[in-house]
């Protein structure tokens, strides 16, 4: 970028900040130099001169440059920047290490290093850092620094944790380190940031996360109510407090940590207000980490939109539905092959009551946990076959559940999405279809195309009934244009499909579409 450009995009970023433009949130930061702190677009102090302004792109760059977090807006509640290439192999390389220092789940407990980010991307040390720095203008070590400090800040501002627990969930090795940081990047001691009213031990632990605008949050809320499994979830539609509520386990360090949560969208305030059940307070990174995930709280709409408007000019606000768990997901992906929704539900609200371990929580739609690997990894054919599912599936999923209880198979954002379709390819029952859509949804990967989706041909005026792959083919072809937000454009294609007529009572033929075969899970 020349000097010029980059001055036109600071003056753009100015006139954002002015405005105080949602849509830019988390995008980019301003510095102060008059007062040495750093703001998100959406700040509500007066606007400082533009003299006085210097604008990043991540938060990590200006804490690097000595600017420390507004206390008022706070930065680590800002949406995830999350930026696409398909052209480029360091910009893919160096936002691939990125996203593994985003997500805990890839490093168990220990701390990664930079030869750890290598050896997992496959390149040396001295490449990751090279590339790492030119893209984000820090090295691996204070991005990932900049991630821990931000998420300690939000934990000290809206819980009750102890300092010591803190400091620990947040990535720190030590009070002392975590002390000794905190002051050195804020100027503040830690207890500086606690505030009032937050909720006692018992009563869950509350958090908030920005999201940008547009967000159609009845779309989001009407997929996953259309799919929610007794037991283990609910959605509420309420126009004043749209919600959902479900319960999940999360493995850490060796230990199952199971509970609750609850999503509640403040839409005035573009947010999801989490509460979360104390039972999960050791590991309230990874939740948060999860929900974003869940409800795409880190998409930008206004990229996203640039490349798909012309050819969905009405699905602004649409996100791409993720999952609280990847492992769930391909369960119920396996369980929604080749039939309804409706039937899909009903084989996963079975499933859920034969092999879900019970729990309790302050809501009675909520009562079980989704099967955990390692049961599902020991069922039987006979006992898979009892709740109606046919054979083929019966394998999928005990293979799914064994991959994934050794550790052969991970289902998160951090993971390698290409050796991952692979990996789910070489399982029995495991197609190209199922294999994308996972990828979309637990992967998180905004570039995934099931083309072989009948409904997803439909919407795309593909019509090739008698010839399934040329069909594909010319899905595939279309999709060229959207790259590298076809996700997105799946799921805004599925959006322009009416509603499925009921059929009658006693018709049991089963038709083969996205509303009666394929987003079940």
């Amino acid at each position: 970028m020349t000097s010029l450009d980059a001055t036109r995009t600071d003056d753009a970023r100015y006139l954002a900040l002015k405005a105080r433009d949602a849509r830019f949130d988390g995008s980019f930061f301003t510095g102060v130099t008059s007062t040495g702190i750093y703001c998100r677009p959406v700040c509500g102090v007066k606007t400082p001169r533009r003299e006085n302004c210097r604008f990043f792109s991540h938060a990590a760059q200006a804490e690097s440059a000595g600017f420390r977090p507004c206390l008022r807006c706070r930065p680590e509640l800002a949406p995830n920047s999350i930026a696409w290439s398909i052209q480029d192999a360091s910009y893919i390389l160096a936002h691939q290490a990125a996203r593994l220092l985003d997500e805990p789940e890839p490093w168990s407990d220990a701390t990664p290093s930079v030869e750890q980010l290598a050896a997992r991307l496959g390149v040396s040390d001295r490449h990751v850092r090279r590339i790492f720095e030119a893209q984000f203008g820090v090295s691996p070590v204070q991005y990932l620094q900049t991630r821990r400090l931000l998420t300690a800040k939000q934990l000290l501002a809206d819980t009750d944790l102890p300092i010591t627990q803190v400091a620990l969930i947040s990535g720190f090795g030590s009070v002392r380190r975590f002390n000794a940081a905190f002051v050195a990047h804020y100027k503040l001691n830690p207890t500086q940031l606690r505030r009032a009213g937050a909720a006692p031990a018992g009563h869950g632990i509350s958090v908030r996360l920005g999201y940008r605008p547009p967000y159609d949050v009845d779309a989001m809320l009407g997929f996953f109510g259309k799919r929610q499994l007794d037991a283990i979830e609910f959605v509420a539609t309420s126009q004043d407090h749209p919600r959902a509520g479900r319960t999940f386990c999360l493995e850490s360090g060796g230990r199952a940590h199971a509970g609750w949560l609850l999503a509640e969208f403040d839409g005035a305030h573009h947010q999801v207000i989490l509460r979360v059940s104390d039972s999960l307070r050791d590991v309230l990174p990874q939740v948060i980490r999860r929900v974003r995930a869940a409800f795409d709280l880190d998409a930008d709409p206004l990229a996203i939109n640039s490349a798909l408007n012309p050819r969905f000019p009405l699905g602004d606000g649409l996100r791409v539905p993720g999952t609280l768990d990847g492992y769930e997901l391909a369960v119920r992906a396996v369980l929604g092959q080749q039939i309804t929704v409706a039937a899909a539900r009903t084989l996963g609200t079975r499933l859920v009551e034969k092999f879900g371990a019970p729990m309790q929580t302050p809501f009675p739609e909520l009562t079980r946990l989704f099967p955990a690997p390692a049961v599902l990894a020991q069922a039987s054919g006979d006992a898979l076959g009892q709740l109606g599912i046919v054979k083929q599936r019966q394998a999928a999923i005990v293979a799914i559940a064994q991959a994934v209880a050794e550790k052969r198979l991970q289902l998160h954002g951090g993971a390698d999405v290409g050796a991952t379709i692979a990996a789910l390819k070489e399982l029995p029952g495991i197609g190209d279809w199922t294999a994308q859509y996972i990828a979309m949804r637990a992967l998180r990967w905004p570039d995934a195309f099931p083309a072989g989706d009948v409904a997803l041909q439909k919407a795309l005026g593909v019509l090739e009934p008698k010839n399934p792959l040329r069909a594909a083919r010319e899905a595939e072809a279309a999709s060229t244009a959207w790259k590298p937000w076809r996700s997105y454009a799946v799921i805004r294609a599925w959006a322009t499909l009416p509603e499925p007529a009921k059929k009658p009572a006693t018709t049991k033929k089963i038709a083969a579409s996205e509303d009666s075969t394929r987003a079940t899970a």
